[in-house]
């Protein structure tokens, strides 16, 4: 399972993982704030996907995630996504560790998920506090779709502490 760049040629791969998961995160498909974010990422090189098969772009992705270094060494997970027939097989652990691997130390990477009253939310945030991450205290405003958020964050001293 191999991580690469995003190119245009995914967007399509991108907006069908989307799709599923439009209910936990909001409109993002028809949304076209949505469309020009990811073009961007992708012009950047800070959009990152899995596809099937290792394939070519265009090809069905697994899981892909946009990811921010401008703020280094302050990192922000913009937005990760597994198709769901590919969860829990590790994707979404690929595609962290890529992340992780990619970034100089010491460094911490901050990411919003799910609060701990959304029930669908919950193995989003087992999987980053698995990797480490803890919850902090500031507040967030609730998701698009109502519930309740939460921002987390990863301190690392040196990769080699991992």
């Amino acid at each position: 399972m191999n991580v690469v760049n995003a190119t245009m040629e995914d967007i399509r791969g991108w907006l069908e993982l989307a799709a599923e998961v439009e209910s936990l995160f909001g409109p993002m498909v028809d949304d076209p704030n949505f469309t020009l974010a990811l073009e961007k990422n992708i012009r950047r090189q800070s959009a990152f996907c899995v596809r099937e098969n290792n394939g070519s772009p265009g090809s069905r992705l697994l899981g892909a995630v946009l990811f921010s270094s401008s703020n280094a060494p302050n990192y922000k997970i913009g937005w990760l996504s597994v198709s769901a027939i590919e969860r829990n097989k590790g994707v979404a652990t690929v595609l962290l560790n890529y992340i992780i691997e990619s970034i100089e130390t010491p460094a911490e990477i901050f990411v919003t998920t799910f609060g701990e009253d959304h029930p669908e939310g919950q193995p989003a945030r087992r999987f980053y506090q698995k990797f480490g991450f803890f919850p902090l205290q500031d507040g967030v405003p609730n998701g698009l779709e109502g519930g309740s958020r939460q921002n987390f964050k990863l301190t690392i001293a040196h990769k080699d502490s991992l």
